[in-house]
């Protein structure tokens, strides 16, 4: 079984993209979320995501937590609309660093959970994910993981194991 390392960006979106990898990969979990504020916020998404990996027995890797990196990336889009320049610069800071750590970690396969989220647009993010694999030597497997009850099923499996579920997609200028 080939193995891969997966970017999870909150505890219930990791649920069930986990859920219909994990018989066919040995997964292994990421999670770099600069952008994610204020720092609560973070650390309660990332108590989700690490009792996420737990339940399906998962390792997971916690990247060191830099608001920084995410506000040079967004540096000079703060102004754009939800869905617009500005998280397409997120998207692709984080999908870059799990590129980059599955190479350095001798990952071949690289994942992420970005695409679960009601908002989120798998037409836009996985064009981003092949390119950086590309970039990278590795493959990028896409999904738009909130087809086929995806989503649905994620609801099902945070009500299960309690996890905390968020109000808004995680930069501070997202709560507006």
């Amino acid at each position: 079984m080939e193995q891969i390392l997966l970017h999870i960006c909150c505890g219930p979106c990791g649920t069930s993209v986990i859920e219909r990898l994990h018989d066919t990969y040995r997964i292994h979990g990421y999670f770099f979320n600069p952008n994610i504020q204020p720092e609560d916020e973070y650390n309660r998404r990332l108590e989700s995501a690490c009792d996420v990996a737990d339940y399906f027995g998962i390792p997971m890797t916690i990247a060191d937590y830099d608001t920084g990196q995410y506000e040079e990336a967004v540096s000079g889009y703060e102004q754009e609309p939800e869905n617009g320049a500005r998280c397409l610069l997120c998207y692709r800071l984080r999908l870059e660093e799990t590129a980059r750590f599955a190479r350095d970690n001798g990952f071949s396969i690289f994942a992420s959970t970005l695409t679960l989220g009601p908002q989120k647009r798998a037409s836009v993010i996985n064009p981003i994910g092949h390119e950086i694999a590309g970039k990278y030597g590795l493959r990028f497997i896409d999904g738009d993981w909130k087809k086929q009850d995806g989503f649905k099923r994620s609801l099902e499996l945070s009500r299960t194991l309690k996890l905390y579920r968020q109000k808004y997609c995680g930069c501070l200028l997202s709560i507006r």
